[in-house]
């Protein structure tokens, strides 16, 4: 049996934040970081908010969330006793509202789930309609992904105006996080026509807008269209899963703090190499419905690797892992326990291609 699911409500454009006012509980604990605090954004979101509904703000969210944070905001929120989270921020923000849901419910099984929301500030992670969190255990250097379908948000509202605070860099690393997130679920060993389908617009969309975003941070129809790319990835992959790349990423950002989204951009062309075997088709899709020449599945899969590279040479975004902050030597030391981190990952489980540990040792020594 074949399978979509979706769960969340999604409403963007003009006026979606009016959703505001028929949130079904009597007191909010709002989850963000302390830039986005500073931005007017937590004012605006609670003045949609219905009379009499109480609110409580935790904005304390750092990038990439650690377990400490999310311990310190789950006493917050259950000493709170509010009944609706409301996440406004990027990924780290949301998945920290996710992960806040999460341990809360498992710490009071009889406590009825929260309500959640989620307003992404940034077009990347997804995670306003998946069922992952990720949190990062930084004593161990660990990125730990919580799953459950308790995690996915009830609501999530995409109004471009609050993606607007972005950098360039920051929308660069984002939109390409966009990209990964569709093709990984487009060439996914458990991808369907739903999904495909999902994956395959967000794509066009990427290449298409994100290059206009990135050059004008007021160009709103880019904007906007980056975010509706966004959530369709995460919808398309919350169903098919993802792939090495993000298992890659993850342990590269575990180990050296590599933002994620620059982990996968960087990643990316590698990855696809990794995997043409397997994904042959599927990339030379890809490579037709862009527009590129694809009369083969080499043609198909060797356009469409330079047009990725050609996407992160426009974004300032290097296309191996020795251009980044590392040191080489620490890289090399490192690569068993990535290797076996890689091979544990959730998402490997849905590449194309199941890599032995010398597979991984080979595409880690290549992506250098």
């Amino acid at each position: 049996m074949t399978q979509f699911y979706a769960k969340t409500k999604v409403c963007y454009g003009k006026g979606s934040l009016d959703n505001l006012q028929k949130l079904p509980g009597k007191h909010v604990f709002i989850v963000t970081d302390s830039f986005i605090a500073k931005t007017g954004f937590v004012e605006e979101v609670k003045s949609h908010l219905s009379m009499g509904v109480l609110c409580t703000i935790f904005d304390k969210v750092e990038p990439d969330p650690s377990l400490d944070t999310i311990t310190i905001a789950t006493h917050l929120f259950m000493k709170s006793e509010a009944d609706i989270i409301i996440a406004i921020g990027g990924g780290s923000a949301i998945d920290a509202a996710k992960a806040i849901a999460y341990f809360s419910n498992h710490a009071d099984l009889l406590r009825q789930p929260p309500y959640l929301v989620a307003i992404p500030t940034t077009s990347g992670t997804g995670s306003e309609v998946t069922s992952i969190s990720v949190v990062t255990d930084k004593k161990n250097n660990l990125k730990i992904p919580l799953q459950d379908d308790m995690l996915i948000p009830d609501l999530a509202i995409l109004d471009a105006r609050f993606t607007r605070t972005m950098p360039p860099s920051i929308t660069a690393a984002t939109g390409m996080d966009v990209l990964t997130h569709a093709i990984e679920a487009y060439v996914s060993s458990q991808a369907n026509i739903f999904t495909s389908t999902y994956a395959e617009n967000a794509i066009k969309i990427v290449f298409k807008y994100l290059p206009r975003a990135y050059a004008n941070g007021e160009d709103m129809e880019a904007r906007e269209q980056l975010l509706l790319a966004s959530c369709m990835a995460g919808m398309a992959f919350n169903n098919s899963g993802l792939g090495i790349t993000h298992s890659v990423a993850h342990s590269l950002g575990g180990l050296f703090h590599i933002p994620h989204g620059v982990a996968n951009a960087v990643l990316l062309p590698s990855s696809i190499e990794f995997n043409s075997f397997d994904a042959g088709m599927q990339y030379k899709n890809i490579a037709h419905f862009l527009g590129l020449p694809a009369s083969s599945m080499d043609e198909g899969t060797s356009h469409l690797l330079e047009a990725v590279r050609q996407l992160n040479a426009s974004l300032d975004i290097p296309c191996k892992i020795s251009e980044l902050d590392i040191d080489e030597d620490k890289y090399i030391n490192y690569m068993p326990t990535m290797a076996n981190n890689i091979l544990q990952d959730i998402c490997t489980t849905s590449n194309p291609k199941k890599p032995s540990y010398e597979d991984v040792i080979r595409l880690l020594q290549k992506a250098w």
